[in-house]
């Protein structure tokens, strides 16, 4: 019987992402994450975990906590980020590896949300810069999700960075991880990836705005035997642009 599949999201966006691709695989067992990255609920208890290295341990905490083992780990955007952390710190409960674009290499975050992320080290004006937020049509604007997916609905949209809107302290737990985040993380984490034994699939559209599909090639690199797949018709949310195409590799 193959083993659970873990799913983890990435900034202001929740286990929603996943969704639909959770839909199309009725006979797995399938764990959502809901990682404290501005669109959770109940603020941390210690923000000095609030970087990439200490949310890949929460992740591996979780894991351990859960009992799980043979784990297919699937990771977007930022959340893919953390899944190369986790599998270079401990891959021993971990069989495969999923990415679909995000954040790797020297692109952490991708330019156009690098003003964003670097705001993170002031939070208030970090919450002057979301405000626009709270209004659907901006939310489909390129500076929020109008370039990361093709075809959200309203409602998924109105759930993303809504916490951080009204809670202060959920913005800023978003804002302590944004601040930690740089390149630095992610070109430090990759020499360590091919030591990974485990399968590797990397799910890349080719109109990706955000990650190009050379980065992806990249990434494939990175492992010593990792599958590259194309994506059509897809931006950087594949588990909502493409469901039925994650869906059919894992």
């Amino acid at each position: 019987m193959a083993g659970p599949i873990v799913f983890l999201h990435g900034v202001m966006v929740d286990g929603s992402l996943w969704d639909d691709v959770v839909a199309l695989l009725p006979d797995r067992e399938c764990v959502v994450l809901e990682l404290p990255l501005g669109s959770h609920t109940v603020p941390v208890p210690d923000r000095s975990r609030q970087t990439p290295a200490g949310v890949a341990e929460l992740i591996l905490d979780e894991l351990e906590r859960r009992e799980l083992f043979d784990v297919t780990l699937v990771g977007c955007d930022t959340g893919g980020m953390l899944a190369q952390l986790v599998v270079a710190r401990d891959a021993s409960r971990i069989s495969r590896l999923v990415l679909t674009p995000c954040d790797a290499l020297e692109v952490c975050p991708p330019a156009l949300f690098k003003p964003m992320f670097a705001l993170g080290r002031f939070p208030l004006l970090l919450s002057a810069f979301l405000q626009p937020l709270r209004f659907t049509p901006a939310r489909r604007l390129p500076i929020a999700f109008g370039w990361l997916t093709k075809r959200v609905d309203d409602a998924r949209l109105a759930r993303w960075g809504t916490p951080s809107l009204r809670d202060r302290e959920i913005l800023r737990d978003g804002a302590a991880f944004a601040a930690a985040c740089s390149p630095a993380v992610t070109l430090d984490v990759a020499p360590l990836l091919r030591s990974f034994g485990g399968e590797v699939v990397v799910l890349w559209p080719p109109e990706d705005p955000c990650f190009p599909f050379a980065l992806g090639e990249r990434v494939a690199a990175l492992f010593d035997d990792a599958r590259l797949i194309e994506v059509e018709d897809s931006y950087c949310f594949v588990a909502i642009d493409r469901p039925d195409a994650l869906a059919a590799v894992l």
